[in-house]
């Protein structure tokens, strides 16, 4: 359902949010199953003692399983039911602040409030956002990865970065990306893919590590990681760039193409306009999705 807009009687707090995906079942609430926003609208409103469950709205929906280090979401508050400090340690703290704070006591470890801040006029972490940058993490070494770290990557065979990074500049720019998404009622394809490109680390604490950038002004279900699986079989020789081509050319899921393991992918960054363009860029998005519930007929934003 499409967020409401905020109205004058209430704040809008912007949340910075980060957290190890495997033991989450997504971020969107889900009866039964533990979620990211479940778990953060759990805390808020007890934190808050507020008298109705807190309600987010996050910049991307991951899936079951992958990570985040720069999810955006903002929450529209009654003044009257922002934190106030209750200790002396706290009276030079303001009330995003101290909500952080109290929130970093209850949160599990898997979860993190980097920052909480009042949110510019105009702000919507989905609508305003103008593109989401996600990175997926790819081992094809012969010895294994860290075992510390095997949860936020996959292990692949050895990989021709030449290779992958040809085959990605002819997916840039706007275009059907249905051969790579997992179809959704009420849900377009088409998106503009911004950057695809991967790179092999020489520095840092896994040299040798391959990273594969995936920019765009929004994605579909699945569509990061099926491009990755499209790139990853380019990349190993399995398959050939006319074979992509071909994949990409059709109008519905390409079934030759792999859906690569959640634990490979994170969401880095969630990019917005300046200040004074937020409500407009919303305003944009929002008609976009508006326009595309009416012509399916049902009038229901998805």
């Amino acid at each position: 359902m499409a967020p409401a807009s905020q109205t004058e009687a209430t704040t809008r707090l912007r949340l910075d949010v980060a957290y190890d995906g495997t033991d989450f079942t997504g971020w969107a609430t889900q009866p039964g199953l533990r979620t990211v926003q479940g778990e953060l609208e759990r805390w808020i409103t007890t934190v808050l003692r507020l008298p109705a469950p807190a309600r987010l709205t996050c910049a991307g929906r991951t899936d079951a399983g992958v990570h985040a280090r720069g999810q955006v979401a903002h929450l529209d508050l009654d003044p009257t039911a922002l934190p106030r400090p209750q200790r002396r340690n706290e009276d030079d703290h303001d009330v995003s602040t101290l909500l952080a704070r109290r929130l970093a006591r209850v949160l599990p470890g898997d979860l993190v409030v980097r920052s909480v801040a009042t949110a510019p006029p105009g702000f919507d972490a989905r609508f305003s956002a103008i593109w989401r940058r996600y990175v997926y993490r790819l081992w094809d070494a012969d010895q294994g990865p860290d075992p510390l770290l095997r949860r936020h990557l996959a292990v692949t065979g050895p990989l021709d970065l030449d290779r992958i990074n040809t085959a990605a500049s002819g997916l840039i720019g706007l275009r059907d990306f249905a051969p790579f998404c997992k179809r959704r009622d009420g849900a377009t394809t088409i998106r503009t893919l911004l950057e695809l490109e991967a790179h092999r680390r020489t520095e840092g604490d896994l040299p040798g590590l391959v990273e594969l950038t995936v920019r765009a002004d929004a994605f579909c279900h699945s569509m990061v990681r099926s491009l990755t699986g499209a790139l990853v079989a380019v990349g190993t020789g399995q398959r050939s760039q006319d074979w992509l081509t071909a994949q990409a050319a059709h109008t519905v899921r390409a079934n030759q193409v792999s859906v690569m393991p959640a634990a490979g992918l994170t969401l880095e960054e969630v990019g917005y306009p300046a200040d004074h363009r937020l409500a407009e860029r919303a305003g944009e998005a929002r008609a976009v999705r508006e326009l595309e519930d009416q012509e399916l007929g049902d009038g229901k934003p998805s």
